[in-house]
């Protein structure tokens, strides 16, 4: 971000900084206090005896385990270090040890085994996961206060390095480091891949963090997560079962049928495959669950692979097994293929053909048409086979990959007729002219570059200059991007918050498709839509409300484990509603939101209520009394008075019945909206400030102090159009905003527009 001076009488600088850094905060949902250690150990204090390494190793070993977790194929594909925090089977680890909805193992010291029953809390800003096991009378391991570790202090870690169960390496505490948001021990000694989750203990024998990175730059450098973030995991577990933990991220059966080989995922809109799959040639087939098409048909799908030479794509007229025809990219090429049987001997490519508009990076679209007696097959929008084949007339549509490849798919449509968003060549002539016209390039450059590919080092320069002018272009064309996206979606928002009936999901979607231009919005309301059906599907069809409520709580806090982000509050993920509902972890007020939409679709009447620094929701029954509900705390019912205490304490205002009262979703969508305003504000990311104050503004239009803001954001980051705009808004209209300040800032964008 780019700060310019302001040459303005201090007193009125002050005024305008103040005016954009600080008047949202009281109404921002702040963190919930956890408790802190209350007594610190000085110097001077009598510490416990320390012992030897030896010492240390002989009796932590026993506490420390082998994690593992299984692939498809029911191999070990991970393995990795935890230790013991309770003797009745709470196992600490880090969250990448774990993998992703797959069984997982301990082994203790003993040579015991046991499954893991379920993953009793996570955290995934922090890396942190702790499981349980069904078992009794574990040695454990004493947590430390990971903030007295002292820089120098003598620290020993044990792990399983390259699967050399329970080593043990010792080293000092060299620094703390604050890396993606997460407080890291510094610690001067090696870390290899089989240490993460292990304990790093200080010579007492408290443990002060988790192993999790190894230095790039050092062999002997490695860092550790602070154990004082697994503590509010403990205070305030989402527990999960075994059952429910293997369906996160993993394929929807209710609409893919997955044929063995390949390892399948869905997150949203997208599905992800790796792994070799069951059929020859690492062929992995994923079928969908809709009905067989009817012909004439189309199909398609945006799909990115690595390795650049990868093979993935299309299958249709599939009999649900191993026969079916197959249109993908595969070495550069692009393949129509039919597959009659498992092997090799039963599989003829029919077409084959270079690719030349194959993108080896990014998406491809892959489309097919299937006609009674053809078939059509485009890439990217260019025919590249038609054939005649018909051995299979019918049958069921999805997606494939082979060998080695990781593949990415999107957008899977299929219909009668599939229309593309291609613009015409009118639209594509001005969008060329506009871009043209932003910047001039020098019409001589290849010629000049032989002219001066003999004059040395001069050659040198000439190139640097010409880059730098090619980054200045890209940084344009990629702000351009942008701010094209930013305005569609705005223009959405605006027109979803314009009814008479606000689809609260929906305009919260598209907040968070602000930040996310490739967020698929369907794709996210079909999830949420699937989580009512199986609690719908839990109770009976003439159910009662309070049982439904209570099927309700039971299956998103109990079941499926969405809870309060308790060690990452201000990550930015947890404000946008997509990624709440897929890592089920989020700030009080976004959880509220899927809370209230999902209440909604079983008949329920659920509210917000927008109590100053914690969001909270009140369940409002038809008979009987209303209920306070906090979700951020797993579903807790409050009373008034409980509700009264909590909001004293984290905000330190006074009390007001107001407090209580039900919020619009307007106001939902604000308080949303100005959450990430001050997220965005201590990144000072001018960028990102900007875009979300655009969307108060639909929201708020005659907001004097917001239109100032956008004037300042526009003036930081150069849109000097639209900063003259939001000053000419000031001067027409009567606000608390100074004549002064107004004049001031239309002073400071004259001058700098012109330089």
């Amino acid at each position: 971000m780019r700060f310019v001076r302001i040459n303005l009488p201090a007193v009125h600088l002050i005024v305008m900084i103040l005016l954009i850094s600080g008047q949202t905060r009281a109404r921002a949902d702040d963190p919930v206090k956890t408790p802190t250690e209350t007594s610190k150990t000085s110097d001077a204090a009598v510490r416990p005896t320390e012992k030897t390494v030896q010492e240390l190793a002989a009796s932590a070993k026993k506490s420390v385990v082998v994690v593992t977790f299984t692939g498809r194929d029911g191999q070990r594909q991970g393995l990795g270090a935890g230790f013991i925090l309770s003797a009745d089977g709470l196992i600490a680890t880090n969250l990448h040890v774990i993998g992703e909805a797959r069984p997982i193992q301990i082994e203790l010291h003993d040579g015991r085994k046991f499954d893991v029953t379920a993953v009793h809390a996570t955290e995934r800003s922090q890396d942190l996961a702790i499981l349980k096991i069904d078992a009794r009378d574990l040695p454990t391991l004493p947590l430390g206060n990971s903030d007295e570790l002292r820089e120098g202090q003598a620290v020993i870690a044990i792990g399983n390095p390259l699967g050399l169960e329970r080593s043990v390496v010792s080293g000092v505490l060299s620094g703390r480091r604050d890396i993606d948001g997460r407080n890291m021990l510094q610690i001067a000694l090696p870390i290899e891949r089989g240490n993460s989750g292990g304990p790093l203990l200080d010579l007492q024998g408290h443990v002060h963090g988790l192993l999790t990175l190894k230095s790039l730059k050092s062999e002997n450098l490695g860092f550790a997560i602070a154990v004082n973030a697994l503590k509010p995991l403990l205070d305030k577990p989402n527990p999960i079962p075994m059952s429910r933990w293997l369906t996160i991220g993993t394929i929807d059966a209710d609409e893919w049928t997955v044929l063995p080989g390949g390892r399948w995922r869905q997150r949203a809109g997208q599905i992800a495959v790796d792994g070799r799959g069951g059929g020859f040639g690492g062929r992995a087939v994923c079928i969908s669950k809709t009905a067989q098409p009817v012909v004439p048909y189309e199909m398609s799908v945006q799909v990115k692979f690595t390795p650049g030479d990868g093979a993935a794509g299309l299958v249709f007229h599939s009999d649900g097994g191993d026969k079916h025809y197959g249109f993908y990219p595969s070495n550069g090429n692009v393949r129509f293929s039919r597959f009659d049987g498992p092997d090799v001997y039963s599989w003829a490519v029919l077409r084959e053909t270079r690719a030349n508009n194959l993108k080896k990076d990014g998406w491809n679209l892959l489309k097919v048409r299937v006609e009674s007696d053809r078939v059509f097959c485009f890439l990217n929008g260019e025919q590249v086979f038609e054939v005649d084949d018909s051995t299979y007339k019918t049958g069921s549509v999805g997606l494939c990959k082979f060998r080695q490849t990781e593949a990415e798919f999107k957008s899977f449509r299929v219909g009668e007729r599939l229309t593309e968003n291609k613009p015409d060549a009118a639209a594509l002539e001005r969008i060329t002219k506009a871009v043209e016209g932003m910047t001039h390039e020098d019409s001589s450059f290849t010629t000049a570059l032989q002219q001066l590919k003999g004059e040395g080092a001069v050659v040198d320069a000439f190139l640097e200059h010409q880059a730098k002018a090619l980054e200045s272009r890209a940084a344009q064309l990629r702000r351009l991007a942008t701010d094209i996206h930013t305005r569609r979606t705005l223009s959405e928002f605006q027109s979803e918050i314009q009814r008479d009936q606000i689809d609260l999901l929906r305009a919260a979607l598209l907040i968070s498709k602000l930040d996310n231009p490739e967020l698929e919005l369907e794709a996210y309301i079909g999830q949420l839509e699937r989580h009512t059906a199986r609690i719908r599907a839990a109770v009976a069809e003439n159910s009662t409300e309070e049982e439904r409520f209570a099927a309700l709580n039971r299956y998103l806090f109990e079941e499926q484990g969405f809870h309060g982000s308790r060690t990452d509050y201000g990550n930015r993920s947890n404000s946008y509603i997509n990624e709440v509902l897929e890592d089920r972890e989020g700030l009080p007020i976004t959880l509220s939101v899927l809370y209230i939409e999902i209440a909604k679709q079983l008949n329920l009447n659920i509210v917000g209520v927008g109590m100053p620094s914690h969001f909270l929701t009140r369940h409002e029954p038809k008979t009987g009394p209303a209920q306070l509900v906090d979700v951020f705390d797993r579903g807790k019912s409050l009373t008034p008075a409980e509700a009264q205490a909590m909001c004293e304490e984290l905000s330190g205002l006074p009390w007001q019945e107001s407090y209580l009262q039900t919020i619009t979703s307007r106001a939902i969508l604000e308080r949303m909206l100005r959450n990430l305003v001050n997220v965005a504000r201590e990144s000072r990311d001018a960028e990102r400030m900007l875009r979300y104050t655009e969307a108060v503004l639909c929201l708020n239009p005659e907001s004097a102090q917001d239109h100032l803001n956008l004037g300042i954001l526009c003036y930081q980051t150069q849109r000097w159009q639209q900063a003259r705009s939001a000053v000419e808004w000031l001067s027409t209209h009567d606000s608390a905003v100074g004549r002064d300040t107004i004049e001031e800032l239309g002073h400071a964008i004259a001058r700098e527009s012109e330089k």
